[in-house]
């Protein structure tokens, strides 16, 4: 237990959530690889490289919380180290999925849009905690700039990673007190943006689409497909085509996960979804840990943020709160949508669960957002550091004694130690 103390500092629900899950990630990643098992014939491969990732992870969650909260502002210099690497991504990137999203440096590959959300947030919990200086005005401008940049050189590859950034990024605006004349302005233009955007998608002909290279068609058929109407019934079988299909067997694992589901290793569905163990991952969750384990993935989730406001309220510096409201944004946000699309209530993304769906770079990134919220928990809120306050508390003691030794007779002074001993 004291080495577990000295191990695992600042806030400890933290630390719960975190290995609640890791646990159930590890379980349904190792049942919902299956597909992969078939192809590689090694039952152990997916599962042990995903947690290599979660290890390494770890690792870097243990250094991180022990580095004070305000040496993270560092982290603004990878805004244009990303910036670069969007750029060359295209053109040097590995193609996945038809995007270039992937770029390989000395045999690793990453996501270079992984690196520049990290940077992003830090951007910006920057530049809110500076408004005092720098005013207002140039804050906000800095930060359209600066986000707005970057969101742009991932538009094109991952609409929906562009678009969850930046709303996190505005929401650290929101509760950074940016004006509301200027985010109400900001909230228009967005919505001028996006209805021209899809007036273009569907305006545009197919073959101009895909003539981009880009991810435009994807995105125009997930729309059409999220709103057309419901497949028809016929004679009791549902009609799953090539449009429906990832989304028709997601809702078919969902209904038949029941209240307590079919257990890990037992569910069927991951045998049909194409990333049964990345962006679907929370429907094999209810599928074979039913809706009560649903429930407790998305509970830990609301608890996470919960805490990450709680850990910001106590912050005595801006940036620090600021920062750790952006991490907790970064990881809640881009796990409802995955579970919202996982039940049908927004298209397909394509957006992983944090900590939970098979990954890399997304894994390890995650992982960063849980170090740094344990460091500000430590050093910005003062939270899990009992045995250091305790050490504090004792050294006006031992001041005070070493005074009376000094002053009074060895007898006086012997004495009083004994006492402060006693009652310590």
């Amino acid at each position: 237990m004291e080495l577990a103390n000295k191990l695992f500092k600042g806030d400890r629900v933290i630390w719960i959530i975190f290995m609640f899950l890791c646990l159930i990630s590890l379980i349904e990643v190792f049942s919902a690889t299956s597909t992969l098992t078939y192809k590689n014939s090694d039952y152990w491969a997916p599962v042990v490289r995903h947690a290599s990732f979660l290890s390494a992870g770890f690792i870097l969650i243990l250094l991180l919380h022990n580095i004070p909260s305000r040496f993270f502002s560092a982290l603004i210099i990878l805004l244009p180290v990303s910036a670069v690497l969007l750029v060359i991504t295209p053109v040097f990137g590995k193609e996945t999925n038809e995007a270039h999203r992937f770029l390989s440096l000395f045999g690793i590959s990453f996501q270079p849009s992984e690196i520049a959300k990290l940077a992003s947030v830090a951007f910006v919990a920057f530049l809110l905690s500076r408004q005092g200086k720098l005013g207002i005005n140039k804050v906000f401008n800095y930060i359209m700039i600066g986000v707005g940049a970057v969101c742009a050189l991932i538009f094109l590859d991952n609409i929906s990673t562009s678009a969850i950034l930046f709303v996190i990024c505005y929401l650290m605006m929101f509760i950074g007190q940016i004006p509301f004349k200027k985010m109400a302005l900001l909230t228009l233009a967005l919505l001028l943006f996006a209805a021209l955007f899809v007036a273009i998608l569907f305006a545009l002909p197919d073959k101009t689409l895909e003539e981009t290279g880009r991810r435009l068609p994807t995105a125009k058929g997930r729309i059409m497909d999220f709103f057309a109407e419901k497949p028809a019934l016929d004679a009791g079988a549902y009609k799953i085509t090539n449009d429906n299909y990832q989304v028709s067997h997601a809702q078919i694992a969902i209904a038949n996960g029941g209240i307590f589901g079919k257990m890990p290793g037992h569910g069927q569905q991951r045998d049909f979804l194409p990333q049964a163990f990345s962006d679907f991952i929370y429907a094999i969750v209810i599928e074979e840990l039913g809706i009560a384990g649903g429930f407790f993935v998305l509970f830990l989730y609301v608890m996470l943020m919960i805490r990450v406001g709680l850990i910001a309220r106590k912050c005595d510096r801006l940036f620090p709160k600021y920062l750790v409201i952006g991490c907790g944004l970064m990881i809640v946000v881009q796990a409802f949508a995955n579970m919202a699309v996982a039940v049908g209530l927004l298209p397909v993304t394509g957006q992983p669960l944090p900590l939970v769906s098979r990954g890399g770079t997304s894994t390890v990134i995650t992982c960063i957002y849980i170090g740094i919220i344990l460091s500000v928990s430590r050093f910005g809120a003062g939270m899990g550091n009992e045995e250091e306050e305790e050490t504090t508390d004792l050294q006006p003691e031992f001041m005070e004694i070493e005074t009376d030794i000094a002053d009074d007779s060895s007898l006086t002074a012997i004495e009083t130690l004994t006492e402060k001993n006693e009652t310590l």
